[in-house]
């Protein structure tokens, strides 16, 4: 499995959402591609021995944050790792998107088929995931 990390989501961003990768990707052995900043992201990376794992970057020149409308996000930020994130996964070269951003954001740009995912058939409302 193929699992997108918005790495600019989080508060703190990237180191939580790195160190969260990096132990996903030891532990469970998943391929993980981490979006966003990429100087920032691989410079997180160079504190982890990640040398056995498969763990790749794409870069995404904008990110999203918790204030942004989701309007403004799916119009105005068409390369931020959100978009980047969920367009590798609509193209199929990913199987999942993980962020810990601006929800509004996520749904507002999963929905939209020509942007990012879309609905499945018979499908009216997105479904969040929430880990405790």
């Amino acid at each position: 499995m193929r699992i997108v990390v918005d790495a600019m989501g989080s508060d703190g961003h990237p180191v939580p959402d790195v160190e969260g990768a990096v132990l996903a990707a030891r532990e469970f052995g998943e391929s993980i591609i981490l979006v966003g900043d990429q100087a920032q992201i691989e410079a997180e990376l160079a504190k982890h021995n990640t040398a056995d794992l498969h763990i790749e970057v794409k870069h995404a020149s904008q990110q999203v944050g918790m204030t942004d409308k989701p309007s403004e996000v799916v119009k105005g930020k068409p390369d931020s790792s959100m978009h980047v994130g969920l367009q590798l996964v609509r193209d199929g070269a990913a199987d999942a998107f993980v962020s810990a951003g601006n929800t509004g954001g996520i749904l507002g740009i999963a929905m939209l088929r020509q942007v990012g995912v879309g609905r499945i058939k018979g499908v009216k409302r997105p479904a969040l995931g929430v880990i405790f």
